[in-house]
């Protein structure tokens, strides 16, 4: 053979050789990306699997990190696909949920033996501090009780300062967004707790029940009045037997 001949050969065997590595090369990309795509379509679809059994449970908190996490890093799916037209109604439900839980931890309750039988009470923080003419602005406190004696009331307390309702006043009863309603109260003539019961416990019961937000204005001692207000929200009934 020839010199010539011999290297067009050679030349032809090598491009030969280079053409069948690169298609080796390109079986190989293709079946790496084919077995990564699947990968990621299993991935996807175990936590379409947990977001679905999430929201079958109502555990909306839950389902909205399943989902987000899912949009997020699988967005190309059809998981993702599925999942993203209620993500919005599952996220407004979480936050929700989380606002209830926050309403139900700002109610306090407690049981105690006294009167020769068991006493109940569920309390309550004010939102915001209050200037009743203490040495300092506090919180005032609701507390609902239900007494083996003394039986049921509901009544203000103060850390500071004092009611001007020795006797007997009004105070101005708001829920959510209705108009004030005045109710009547009266203050013990005793120094064991500044305390300021309303008379019609049952009444602001079943308001309470059913209200997000309780503001109560009352009389002071320091003059003129204060109003706190209340996220009801929260309270448990049932730790309250007998009330409704």
């Amino acid at each position: 053979m020839r010199p010539t001949r011999l290297a067009a050969a050679l030349l032809a065997a090598a491009g030969l050789l280079a053409a069948a590595a690169c298609t080796d090369r390109e079986a190989e990309r293709q079946a790496r990306a084919q077995a990564e795509a699947q990968q990621t379509q299993r991935a996807a679809a175990q936590l379409q699997r947990e977001y679905d059994a999430a929201v079958a449970a109502h555990k909306w908190e839950l389902a909205r990190v399943h989902g987000a996490a899912l949009l997020a890093q699988y967005p190309d799916t059809p998981a993702a696909a599925q999942v993203e037209p209620a993500l919005a109604d599952v996220t407004a439900r979480a936050e929700a949920a989380r606002e209830q839980r926050r309403l139900e931890a700002l109610w306090t309750y407690a049981r105690a033996s006294a009167g020769g039988g068991e006493q109940r009470t569920a309390a309550i923080l004010s939102q915001d501090t209050v200037d009743t003419g203490g040495s300092a602005p506090a919180r005032v406190q609701l507390v609902v009780r239900d007494h083996p004696e003394w039986k049921r009331s509901t009544y203000l307390v103060l850390q500071g300062g004092d009611f001007a309702c020795y006797g007997g006043c009004r105070v101005k009863v708001r829920f959510d967004d209705t108009a004030p309603k005045a109710m009547s109260a009266w203050r013990p003539d005793t120094d064991e707790a500044i305390a300021m019961f309303i008379d019609d416990y049952r009444g602001l019961w079943r308001q309470v029940r059913k209200a997000q937000r309780l503001q109560i204005e009352f009389p002071v001692k320091a003059g003129g009045t204060r109003s706190a207000a209340f996220e009801v929200g929260g309270l448990d009934p049932q730790q309250m037997p007998g009330w409704d």
